[in-house]
């Protein structure tokens, strides 16, 4: 089965279930991402800087780029004038650095909080024990050219499936406590979770947004 096939299937999928699909296209050339660009999607998640800037500078303007990986804070500034989503903002450092940038070039960029629930030291993010002191997300919450759009968290890398949904439903239950808290108001809406390997037990798991790249390229 050829890989726009198995898009066109996925975007299916996705749309039933009211599920915004980042068309993950790192290491991917331009030809591929205007095919699926021609197909309708308009989302494409990057975690290269450099490689985000050379695309952006090369391909359609309404495409909307996510930035999909660990962020220098150093890397900000050339991301900050068009960037449509920051997904890891996954230190407080990093999320006052995109509000100092974002006030340079005199915009609001929205972020997702990146939640570590994980059991691997590669993943980065704030702890699930960071993410229920009020003092922090009210802190988080003063920045006022940000604007916190909700969550993004990553499942270990294993086969134990259980584990996967366990950390998945650990994310989700921090989804909804900070959603309650009101903390953030109606922009706190997006759960993104779930990758080409897991992403229908995310959806079964709450999740609003799937990052998705091997599978449809």
């Amino acid at each position: 089965m050829g890989s726009l096939t198995v898009f066109t299937q996925v975007v299916d999928f996705l749309a039933k279930k009211k599920v915004t699909l980042v068309a993950v296209s790192k290491t991917q050339s331009n030809q591929a991402i205007i095919e699926r660009y021609d197909l309708g999607q308009r989302i494409f998640g990057e975690n290269r800087v450099q490689e985000l800037l050379t695309k952006y500078d090369t391909l359609p303007k309404d495409i909307l780029w996510h930035q999909i990986g660990h962020l220098q804070t150093n890397k900000v500034k050339f991301i900050a004038p068009f960037v449509s989503l920051i997904h890891a903002g996954d230190r407080l450092h990093l999320l006052q650095k995109i509000n100092s940038e974002a006030h340079k070039v005199g915009r609001i960029i929205d972020v997702l909080i990146q939640a570590k629930v994980a059991q691997e030291d590669t993943k980065h993010g704030f702890s699930p024990h960071e993410l229920v002191d009020k003092m922090l997300l009210s802190e988080i919450a003063a920045l006022p050219y940000i604007r916190i759009c909700g969550l993004m968290g990553m499942a270990s890398f294993t086969s134990n499936k259980e584990q996967v949904r366990q950390e998945m439903k650990t994310l989700r239950d921090l989804f909804t406590d900070i959603q309650n808290s009101n903390l953030f108001g109606d922009s706190f809406d997006t759960l993104s979770m779930g990758m080409s390997g897991d992403y229908k037990i995310a959806i079964e798991e709450g999740s609003t947004m799937v990052r998705v790249g091997s599978l449809i390229f």
